[in-house]
């Protein structure tokens, strides 16, 4: 197999804030990694943070500085508009955005749904460090997803951590603390990068499942509510009928092993779909998602988690409109 070639062109950096870009609290150390301000450092200062990046052509701006878990469809509009504009610039290489890790399968998957079929590298990468722990891993994870922006043989929407990558719509956060926090579907990683070296494994772009344009000529009041509900032991049905009074318009119900239901939220269910409510199916176990037949008519999410089938069916509601 020949070797990879650099694109040629920069690579624009797009910061969102996070802990890649957080800052000990004054009056705590280094090593209390709890006690930080998310998204206090601007993209401009993580990369200059880098000599290993002082060669590389890069052009870096700030979306936002979030704590990824207050993630907003703003910064998501902003971000899926500064994708297109690069993707269609002949002079950008490939896209690099550094994010919290809350959130990171969110958005991955949000881009994912947008930009899949782009011909370009689309890289989210953060750290489950602040950059001022006594050992962070946010370093790395940049000076990592930078090289695949970089690779000619890489394209589509990635998310680069602890030296692998996984396709935007496979990545799934498995650990609260621990730097090995993601991981990925059964297929494995879709490359791996050591000393700067990218190996990839799969290449072929998706296939995106919405119209870029309704994404950010949407007012973000007016993107389609949609909500979890989670089955569990003694479950009830009040919550989705309060959802269903405040006015909610689209419902995931994560069911407990191949998403079954218990009874009484599955009848409040029923009677969201007959008040022309759509209600899918996903299980709140992290892997193998949800399996049919079932003797129902809730649609199935297939290999989604709750969190990428509610981004689906926003999408889908947003495509209706």
């Amino acid at each position: 197999m020949p070797e990879p070639e650099v694109r040629s062109g920069r690579v624009l950096v797009l910061g969102c804030g996070g802990t890649i870009a957080g800052v000990a609290r004054a009056g705590h150390s280094a090593a209390e990694w709890v006690a930080y301000d998310a998204g206090a450092l601007g993209a401009g200062q993580l990369v200059a943070a880098l000599p290993g990046l002082a060669a590389v052509p890069l052009e870096v701006r700030d979306v936002a500085r979030l704590d990824s878990c207050d993630m907003d469809i703003e910064t998501w509009q902003a971000l899926a508009r500064a994708v297109g504009h690069a993707l269609a610039d002949p002079q950008i290489a490939g896209v690099v955005i550094t994010h919290g890790t809350d959130t990171l399968e969110e958005t991955a998957f949000f881009l994912h749904s947008v930009w899949a079929s782009a011909s370009k590298p689309v890289v989210l990468t953060a750290a489950m460090r602040p950059a001022t722990a006594a050992s962070p891993d946010g370093p790395q994870n940049l000076l990592d997803a930078v090289a695949l922006a970089r690779d000619s043989w890489i394209r589509g929407v990635l998310v680069a951590f602890g030296g692998q990558a996984w396709p935007g719509d496979e990545v799934r956060k498995l650990h609260g603390q621990s730097v090995a926090a993601f991981a990925g579907g059964p297929g494995g990683p879709a490359a791996v990068v050591a000393n700067g070296v990218v190996t990839a494994f799969r290449l072929a772009p998706g296939a995106p499942s919405v119209v870029p344009e309704a994404i950010w000529g949407t007012d973000p009041a007016r993107w389609p509510w949609v909500e979890i509900v989670t089955s569990h032991a003694g479950a009830r049905g009040d919550g989705v009928a309060a959802l269903l009074a405040a006015g909610v318009q689209g419902i995931v119900v994560a069911g407990t092993g191949n998403g079954s239901i218990h009874q009484t939220l599955r009848a409040a269910l029923r009677e969201a779909q007959a008040r022309g409510v759509p209600v899918w199916r996903a299980s709140r176990c992290i892997a193998g998602g949800v399996l049919g037949p079932w003797d129902d008519d809730l649609p199935l999410s297939g290999l989604l988690t709750p969190a990428q089938a509610r981004i689906a069916l926003v999408l889908q509601l947003l495509a209706t409109r």
